[in-house]
């Protein structure tokens, strides 16, 4: 592979990326209202709440690309500030490591107490 292909492929892929968030923005600003941005006003009302979105966030979708990328196309849309995505984006690579701290637990010391809360809540 020569330079000239890797420089076409770098740009190609730049091109992509940033054709992607502007049809995000565009389609958030479409379908977005002002309850959505006063939603994301009160998630974010103060810093140590937007860390405790974007962990939880980034810890339901296992992807802080993802909560970042989306971001991007909130601040992008006008329904967000920057100063309110910092602490997000923060909380978001804090929610990263949830899944290897999963994963280092021994689930199966831990799945008899599972089950046993799991059937007394279903009863």
């Amino acid at each position: 592979m020569n330079v000239i292909s890797v420089i076409f492929g770098l740009a190609g892929g730049l091109a992509l990326f940033l054709f992607g968030i502007n049809l995000l923005s565009e389609g958030l600003q479409k379908a977005a209202g002002e309850k959505l941005k006063d939603l994301l006003e009160k998630l974010t009302k103060n810093r140590l709440r937007g860390v405790g979105v974007g962990a939880l966030v980034t810890a339901t979708i296992q992807s802080s690309s993802l909560t970042t990328v989306t971001l991007v196309g909130l601040i992008n849309a006008g329904l967000m500030g920057f100063s309110q995505a910092v602490p997000v984006i923060m909380g978001a690579n804090i929610g990263t490591t949830v899944t290897a701290q999963i994963i280092s637990f021994k689930i199966a010391s831990l799945s008899m107490p599972i089950l046993a809360i799991g059937m007394a809540l279903y009863m």
